[in-house]
C-alpha cells in the first residue's frame, strides 16, 4: 500500500517481516480499495510516484547534507569560542546563545532528514549519522523521534492516533470539530476562550525544556534504548565539561534553560505552522494523498524560508513523499500541485507570517 511504499527505503528487507503479519488473501471478487478511498486519486499518485522514482528525486544529493553538517558543527563551535575570546559578559553571553540556539534547530532539521532515511541511500549510514545528530549533538533519543514521528506521518491530525496533537484536550482545544465535540460534552479542562493567550507562554518555550526533556528519557529507559541513552549521556559531559570551565553554576544552567526555550519556540512554530490550523478530527480511513493533503499546507519558497523551516515549508511534499531528500521538494511540487488540481483537492500555500498568524 501507499504508506508502506511511502516509509521503506529497502523494500526488500522490509517485507521479510511482512509473512507473519499476513492474515490471508482477498477473495477474487473483493475490490482492493476500500469505499472511503477514492480509486482514481490512488492510480494517479502511484503513477506519480514512479514517475518521481524515475526522475531520480528520492536520490540524496550528499553534497547538501555535508555542508548542511559542517555549518551546524561550526556555529556549535562558535558558540563555545565566543565567550572563550570575549568572556561571559552579557553581550557575549547572548551571541553566545543566538548562535547556539541557531546550530541546535538546524541540528533538528538535519535529524529529521535521517530519520527518514533521505540523506544517504544505505539505511545504517542513516541510523548511524541519526544517533550522531540526535543523542550527541541534540541530546534527545533518536529511536524515541522516530517512534513519534512515524505515528504522526501515518495518521496525521487523527485524534488518538497522531502523538503530535496529545494536547487536546488536556492544555488546548484543538480542530473546529473536536472542539465543538468538548462544548457539547460540556467538559472543560483549561479557560480555553482565552488559549489563544496562553499559548505564546506555554507551548512554544516550554515543549523542549520541560515535556521534551522528560519524555525522551522516559522513553529510551522503559524501552530500553540503551544505545541512545549512552549516546545522550555524551551530549550532556561534552556541554557541561565545555560550558561549565568558562560560567559558574547558575550562569550555566540559566544558558542551558534559555536556549532550551529559544530553540523550543523556534521548532514549535516551524512545526505547527503546517497541521494546526488544517483539519483535526477522527481517523476517517481515507487513501494516502487525501489523508496527508487535509492535515497539511505548505510556505511559500525563498531561500530563507527553505532554511528557517529546514524545507518545511514544502510540507505537502514531505508527507506524500517522507523519504524524499528535502531539496528535491520544489521539483516535485509542480507535479502534486497538477494531482490536486485534477481530484479537485486544495493545495494550501502562504506566506511565513501568515502561517504563523494562523497558528493564532
Amino acid at each position: 500500500q501507499d504508506a508502506f511504499v511511502a516509509f521503506h527505503v529497502d523494500k526488500v528487507l522490509v517485507s521479510k517481516y511482512l509473512e507473519a503479519l499476513q492474515i490471508g488473501e482477498l477473495a477474487p471478487d473483493q475490490p482492493s480499495i476500500e469505499p472511503t478511498k477514492n480509486k482514481m486519486l490512488v492510480k494517479d499518485f502511484r503513477e506519480l510516484r514512479a514517475a518521481v522514482e524515475k526522475m531520480g528525486l528520492l536520490k540524496p544529493n550528499q553534497l547538501f547534507f555535508f555542508l548542511h553538517l559542517a555549518h551546524i558543527l561550526l556555529l556549535d563551535t562558535a558558540a563555545w569560542l565566543i565567550l572563550f575570546y570575549f568572556g561571559t559578559s552579557l553581550m557575549p553571553f547572548i551571541v553566545s546563545l543566538v548562535v547556539l540556539t541557531i546550530s541546535q534547530v538546524q541540528a533538528s532539521w538535519l535529524q529529521h532528514d535521517l530519520g527518514h532515511l533521505s540523506v544517504f541511500r544505505e539505511t545504517k549510514w542513516n541510523h548511524l549519522l541519526h544517533k550522531f545528530v540526535m543523542c550527541h549533538l541534540i541530546g534527545a533519543s533518536a529511536k524515541w523521534w522516530t517512534l513519534l514521528h512515524s505515528q504522526h506521518h501515518a495518521k496525521p491530525n487523527c485524534f488518538q492516533k497522531d502523538p503530535d496533537i496529545d494536547m487536546h484536550p488536556f492544555l488546548f482545544t484543538l480542530g473546529k470539530k473536536l472542539s465543538v465535540e468538548l462544548g457539547i460534552k460540556k467538559k472543560k479542562y483549561m479557560p480555553y476562550n482565552h488559549q489563544h493567550k496562553y499559548f505564546f507562554i506555554t507551548l512554544p518555550p516550554l515543549l523542549f525544556p520541560t515535556y521534551f526533556h522528560c519524555h525522551t528519557f522516559y522513553i529510551a529507559y522503559t524501552k530500553r534504548y540503551w544505545v541512545d541513552l549512552a549516546w545522550m549521556l555524551t551530549f550532556y559531559i561534552r556541554f557541561f565539561f565545555t560550558y561549565g570551565s568558562l560560567l559558574e553554576i547558575k550562569s550555566l544552567l540559566a544558558y542551558y534553560f534559555i536556549f532550551r526555550m529559544l530553540e523550543s519556540s523556534w521548532f514549535v512554530w516551524v512545526s505547527q505552522m503546517n497541521h494546526i490550523p488544517m483539519d483535526i478530527y477522527y481517523d476517517n480511513n481515507l487513501d494516502w494523498v487525501s489523508t496527508q493533503l487535509q492535515a497539511t499546507c505548505n510556505v511559500e519558497q525563498s531561500l530563507f524560508n527553505d532554511w528557517f523551516t529546514g524545507h518545511l515549508n514544502f510540507q505537502i511534499e514531505h508527507h506524500l513523499f517522507p523519504t524524499m531528500p528535502r531539496h528535491n521538494y520544489w521539483k516535485v511540487a509542480p507535479l502534486v500541485k497538477s494531482l490536486c488540481a485534477k481530484h479537485g483537492i486544495e493545495y494550501q500555500c502562504k506566506p511565513l507570517l501568515t502561517a504563523f498568524a494562523d497558528i493564532v
